[in-house]
């Protein structure tokens, strides 16, 4: 893998962690049950993208 790509992947990696925090804060703050767990099915999915750019590695 090249430098470049090794860059990109580590930028992809943060912007998957960041955007599951992100999901799990608002979570956390929701009432909506449906609404909830929408949020937590997008928590979700960015943790599965996360596994596979960390994979990647």
């Amino acid at each position: 893998m090249t430098t470049k790509e090794l860059l990109y992947v580590e930028d992809a990696l943060g912007h998957e962690k960041y955007f599951k925090t992100k999901c799990q804060e608002v979570a956390n703050q929701l009432q909506d049950t449906e609404l909830k767990n929408c949020v937590m099915q997008m928590q979700k999915k960015h943790e599965q993208l996360f596994q596979s750019f960390y994979n990647l590695l």
